[in-house]
This record gives structure tokens, C-alpha cells and sequence, in this order.
């Protein structure tokens, strides 16, 4: 048996920043981390292999943060853990001992269960160097190319694929709208044209059904019986958390679809913690169970478990998920955190709304300015921060992240009416016309 002090399982995000982390808390540990995947990739730059990339091998992971930190890595499927014995069996028959286990196993592609799925032609997307660089290749050649879901995984494989000189994208989604459980509708609506002007056709409320062919796709049948003759299918419709491995462990909990844990990421046995996509996420205001599969959510799962491991050093006050996303369509750059103004009505909170547009520099005849369009929804009495959108230019992608942490510190509206900033003409909107401001003094109530 091999011994380690701190044993960690998945190489991914979540597992390579936990091993980082730990290694700078406990410098005296032994760590190991063990990868199922011998070429990784950057999950959220999938899509981006397709085209932006000059090549789409940039988007593979290196192992090196491990050898240069002391950090050990080995190769290998792990099968059980023997939570009595404190060890990892490895599919080879290896055995690892551990004083802390960490288990950041992620996730795999949803797979529908519609006949014919398992065609050639037909792509889940796996996060694998090799499958993917075969993907993109056979993709590259093809005419016609159907995607299967309008998240934001979905709604980026379309914009690339549209970038491709004869390749005709058809989108489908069985809800009425693009991303309609992460923006409310005037900004789902700012992505849907932006497609549409870009050759994607939208098939919203609609299902595929049915992939029919020889062995290769050929056809898609939709719910409203439609047929389309395609060369290739993208399935993304998000993910399950893979749970096999703790659930015969005993880790794994009646009722949950993840990996139990509590706010420092241990599970029920407090030797044993998750992270990432594996674990259980809960909403930062309502507390119940939301699916939140982000490499930003792991990475800062992956702090808070790999500083507590053997002792609690990092008192984490923020104690639930704040869904925080960012996509940019074609230049149109859209963020969301927290809660949606659907979201908030649905879970019972009176609020107020306030909206604000400005433009990205000042004055806004600077080149290369953008118009930007914010939204924040605030709990109408305690006058706390629920959530907010944002739509602009490039740098929406960070002003997103200065609402997720007013959200976190849970921000009241005045305080970020008196929110002190710098501003610059090349850089932000002008000081009087501040977007974060203005929808904070131009709040309305819900009624």
C-alpha cells in the first residue's frame, strides 16, 4: 500500500487547486493526486476549440503545477474506498492509504435516453483531449450541425460552429427560451437575436425525439414532427455529478443528487471531503439544492477544503452557492449571479428591480465603446441583494463578479448607491453615469 497524508481523486480544477491550496496551508504533507484522464482539457474552453483557437490542442491541461509544487500524480480509476481501513483500491488492483481523502471526481455528460443516441455523428461532450480533438475535426467538415440544449454550454458550441465558412447550425431547446434558468427574458432575448443575425436557427419549445440513420446520424425527428437531415449532433444538456464511487462508500445520502457535504466540503465521514461538480451545491439565499456545475463554484470549493483539512484555518463566512455565470456571443458579453427576477417571484421574495444603461467608456464617442444593461433585484424590505444581470461589452465579464460579491457580503441598495470607484475614459462608464449606481437609485418595487 502506498501511503499518502493527503490523497485526492480527479485532476481537474477543483482537484489540482485543492492540491495547491494544501500544499501552501500544510507544507509538510504528503499529497497525491489521482487522474482518471491522461489529457485533460480547460472545461469551459470546449467549445472554444472549435474556432477562436488557433489550435485546438491549446486547450489542453498541464500536469506541471504537481512537479513543481511537490505534489505527486499518478494515473489511474479508483473503485473503492475502504473508509475502515482509510484506502483507495485502484482498478490495477493498487492500493492507497490516506489520512484525508478528497474526492473531486466532476461529472459526466447527460446522455437523453431518445432512440438512436448512440449513432456515430452524435457528440456528448466529454471533457478528453483526444475524443474532443477528434470531435473538432469531424465537425470542421460537416454542413449541417443540430445542437441539443440552450444553456450556456449549448449556446456557445452554436456561435462557434456558426463561425465556420458552409456550416448550417440549428439549435433546439424544449423551453421557450435560451437560458431561461440563468437570465430573465429581455437578456435571454439579447443572446437569441445575436444568433439569429449569425445564420443559428432557433427551434425553442421543441424536443429532438428521435436520431434516425445507418449506423451514422443522418436525420433528427422533433416533437412537432418535424424532420432535418444534419451531419453531426452536439448534446449539451448539462451534466450528472458522478457519485458511484462515494456512493458505495455510504457517502452518498437518501435523496440527493450529489455527494453530502457542509460548509467546509466535508462529507459524513470527516476524513473524507468533496468538491466540485461531485458535491452538493445550496442556494446562498433560499438554501435548497441547485445544480451549479462551474469550474469558478469548484475552484473556490477547492480553497475552502484544501485549507481546513486537518484543521479549520479559513473561516468561511459565505455558506452557500452563488450561481455565477458569464458567456460572450459574438462580442455580446452576458453575466448573471444569484438570484433572476423569475427566480426571486417564484421563491416568494418581495423585491424591487432596478435597471440602468450606460455606455462602457467615457465619452461614449471613444472607439470600441459598448452600450451596457444591468439589472438588480433587491429583497424589498431589508433592501439586500438578491441577484443581477448584465449585458455589454468585455467588461460586463468582470462587473458581474463585483455583483457576486456584493451578493456574498449580502450589499444593501445604499451601499452600493455609495459605491467608490475609479473610472477612466478608455476603461468604465463616466463617474455620473455609473450603471452599478444608477439601478441601485433607480430601484422600483414588485408589486
Amino acid at each position: 500500500m502506498k501511503k499518502c497524508q493527503v490523497l485526492i481523486i480527479g485532476s481537474g480544477p477543483a482537484g489540482t487547486v485543492c492540491a495547491l491550496t494544501a500544499r501552501r496551508y500544510y507544507p509538510e504533507k504528503a499529497i497525491t493526486v489521482l487522474g482518471e484522464v491522461k489529457d485533460g482539457v480547460v472545461p469551459c474552453g470546449i467549445p472554444y476549440m472549435i474556432s477562436s483557437l488557433k489550435k485546438p490542442e491549446d486547450n489542453a491541461v498541464s500536469l506541471a503545477p504537481f512537479a513543481d509544487n511537490g505534489i505527486e500524480s499518478a494515473l489511474g480509476r479508483a473503485v473503492e474506498i475502504d473508509r475502515t481501513g482509510k484506502s483507495v483500491r485502484m482498478e490495477s488492483g493498487e492500493l492507497y492509504g490516506y489520512e484525508k481523502l478528497v474526492l473531486a471526481v466532476g461529472s459526466s455528460a447527460i446522455v437523453p435516453p431518445v432512440p438512436g443516441v448512440a449513432l456515430e455523428g452524435i457528440y456528448p461532450v466529454r471533457k478528453e483531449l483526444g475524443y474532443l480533438l477528434q470531435m473538432v475535426k469531424n465537425l470542421k467538415s460537416m454542413k449541417k450541425v443540430l445542437v441539443v440544449g440552450g444553456g450556456f454550454i449549448g449556446i456557445e458550441f452554436a456561435d462557434e460552429l456558426s463561425r465556420l465558412p458552409g456550416c448550417g447550425v440549428v439549435l433546439v431547446e424544449t423551453m421557450k427560451r435560451l437560458l431561461a434558468n440563468s437570465l430573465d427574458v429581455e437578456f435571454a432575448s439579447l443572446v437569441e437575436d445575436r444568433l439569429r443575425e449569425n445564420g443559428v436557427e432557433l427551434m425553442l419549445g421543441k424536443a429532438a425525439t428521435e436520431f434516425l440513420g445507418d449506423g451514422r446520424v443522418e436525420k433528427v425527428r422533433f416533437s412537432d414532427g418535424r424532420e432535418l437531415a444534419v451531419d453531426g449532433v452536439i448534446l449539451g444538456i448539462g451534466a450528472r455529478p458522478n457519485t458511484d464511487l462515494a456512493e458505495q462508500a455510504g457517502l452518498v445520502l437518501k435523496g440527493q443528487k450529489g455527494i453530502w457535504v457542509d460548509e467546509y466540503l466535508r462529507t459524513v465521514d470527516p476524513d473524507i471531503f468533496a468538491i466540485g461538480d461531485c458535491a452538493t451545491k445550496r442556494d446562498f439565499y433560499t438554501r435548497k439544492g441547485i445544480a451549479v456545475m462551474l469550474a469558478s463554484t469548484a475552484t473556490a470549493e477547492a480553497r475552502v477544503a484544501g485549507a481546513n483539512l486537518f484543521k479549520l484555518k479559513v473561516v468561511r463566512e459565505n455558506k452557500g452557492t452563488i450561481a455565477i455565470y458569464s458567456t460572450c456571443v459574438d462580442g455580446l458579453v452576458l453575466g448573471s449571479a444569484g438570484l433572476t427576477e423569475d427566480s426571486a417571484k417564484k421563491e416568494g421574495f418581495e423585491i424591487s428591480v432596478g435597471r440602468a444603461e450606460a455606455v462602457d467608456k467615457h465619452p461614449a464617442s471613444m472607439p470600441a465603446a459598448s452600450k451596457i444593461r444591468l439589472k438588480l433585484i433587491f429583497s424589498r424590505g431589508s433592501e439586500i441583494i438578491l441577484g443581477g444581470q448584465v449585458a455589454g461589452g468585455l467588461s460586463c465579464g468582470e462587473m458581474i463578479n463585483i455583483i457576486g460579491m456584493a451578493i456574498q457580503k449580502r450589499d444593501s441598495r445604499s451601499e452600493l448607491e455609495t459605491l467608490q470607484m475609479a473610472t477612466h475614459p478608455w476603461l468604465t462608464p463616466p463617474p455620473t453615469k455609473y450603471p452599478l449606481i444608477l439601478a441601485a437609485t433607480a430601484t422600483k418595487s414588485d408589486e
